[in-house]
């Protein structure tokens, strides 16, 4: 099989899995199937709180994966640099967060050695999250998390590069489909996560900053929109242009 068949091959594994994973959650038992992945959308989501926390002068204390497939980030702060607007960054940062990992997944398998770099990068962050923040550890969050990162560190180590370009870019897509899988939380002032009520991400948006939360949803939204375009935009662009570089080393 030559280099531009193979490309191909990649490039129509991207639209399959996406085509597969919205088939799956509109038949019967097929969200079973990709319940995995729903969890690991809340972990990229509920990690982007955390994260986006610490970089602003928080410190993030734990993350929290309910068998339903909601969850929470906790997270202190005496201050946060920039006040209202990086309660704001904190806020938006989850439901932009799989969007961003899934645009960077996209993007980096275009290039053999920034493909395996970022299954890299992916398993250590599965493996420093379960260390330190995915809690309790008796939890289904705790094992479902234990297994990705098992998984992801072997196919980061043992797979060929064809295996884990596909592993990132399946990855990729579930990421991009989970944060339209929580449309109506962003476009809601909160629900019910654990048994306790939570104001939703965009309702903390609009009361540190203005404008009511469905605008922020909506803008949220379509700047997913636009990462997710211009990831792929990239993608195709690149691999039609010099199809070889995705199985180099730079």
């Amino acid at each position: 099989m030559n280099v531009l068949t193979s490309s191909r091959m990649q490039t129509y594994g991207i639209l399959t899995f996406g085509l597969l994973t919205i088939i799956l959650w509109n038949i019967p038992g097929g969200g079973l199937v990709l319940y995995p992945f729903t969890l690991l959308g809340t972990w990229f989501h509920e990690l982007a709180h955390g994260l986006a926390a610490i970089a602003l002068g928080g410190s993030f204390k734990e993350l929290v994966i309910f068998p339903d497939g909601s969850g929470y980030a906790m997270f202190s702060y005496t201050s946060l640099f920039l006040g209202g607007i990086g309660k704001s960054i904190v806020a938006a940062a989850g439901p932009i967060g799989p969007t961003l990992a899934g645009a960077l997944f996209i993007t980096a398998t275009t290039n053999k050695r920034f493909t395996e770099l970022t299954l890299y990068a992916f398993s250590f962050m599965l493996i420093l999250s379960f260390l330190i923040w995915v809690r309790p550890i008796i939890s289904w969050g705790f094992l479902i998390v234990l297994i990705l990162s098992a998984a992801a560190t072997l196919v980061s180590m043992k797979a060929n590069i064809k295996v884990k370009t596909l592993t990132l870019q399946f990855i990729a897509v579930q990421a991009f489909i989970s944060v339209y899988q929580s449309i109506s939380y962003l476009y809601s002032t909160g629900a019910v996560v654990g048994g306790s009520p939570n104001m939703s991400d965009t309702q903390v948006i609009a009361d540190n900053l203005f404008l009511p939360y469905w605008f922020w949803a909506t803008l949220i939204l379509l700047f997913n929109a636009w990462m997710i375009f211009i990831s792929l935009k990239y993608y195709f662009r690149t691999i039609k242009i010099n199809p070889e570089k995705q199985y180099n080393s730079l």
